[in-house]
């Protein structure tokens, strides 16, 4: 991740909490919404590992949480994050981009961000839930779809299933080193 002016990627901070409110309300149905509460305890439990894109000074367009796991370990929508010792993965648990910013590729710049962080960790891996049919975009960044048969990671990827909806929750896995 570059710190330089032009980089419109940076670490998250705790102001920028009511820009990520506003763009998860653009971005995913109510039911898939979680609350300002657990955005501020991820935040505070691993913020070197959480981003966002402002192409202007005061102007988050998008976001990316995520944090040191292990591979195939999945958090379930709304809960908290569970930091693994030694981690081996890098989990993407949310990235979300304004309407208004798409188009510019402001989610490949925030996923590049913390696969470099995750590389310069050491982490052999990167994985992420992929919702609201986003496989094909996740295949283009290098993932891949994983079965996800054994518990407790099967209800924990259930729990993106949006309530009557066909569209699935798909597990993907990406080998970094």
């Amino acid at each position: 991740m570059s710190n330089t002016l032009a980089s419109p990627v940076r670490l998250m901070l705790a102001c920028d909490i009511p820009a990520v409110m506003r763009i998860q309300a653009e971005c995913y149905p109510s039911s898939m919404q979680e609350t300002e509460e657990v955005f501020r305890a991820r935040l505070a439990l691993t913020p070197s590992t959480c981003w966002i894109w402002s192409p202007a000074p005061d102007n988050a367009a998008a976001y990316l949480f995520s944090y040191p796991s292990r591979k195939d370990a999945i958090t379930p929508l709304g809960a908290q994050f569970k930091l693994a010792v030694p981690p081996d993965c890098l989990y993407l648990h949310d990235l979300a981009v304004a309407p208004s910013a798409r188009g510019q590729r402001a989610a490949n710049a925030l996923v590049a961000a913390a696969l470099d962080h995750a590389r310069a960790e050491n982490l052999a891996w990167s994985a992420l839930v992929s919702v609201q049919q986003s496989q094909e975009f996740w295949g283009t960044l290098g993932y891949a779809a994983i079965e996800v048969e054994r518990s407790p990671a099967k209800e924990n990827l259930d729990s993106y299933q949006m309530p009557g909806s066909q569209r699935a929750a798909i597990y993907m896995l990406q080998r970094l080193i």
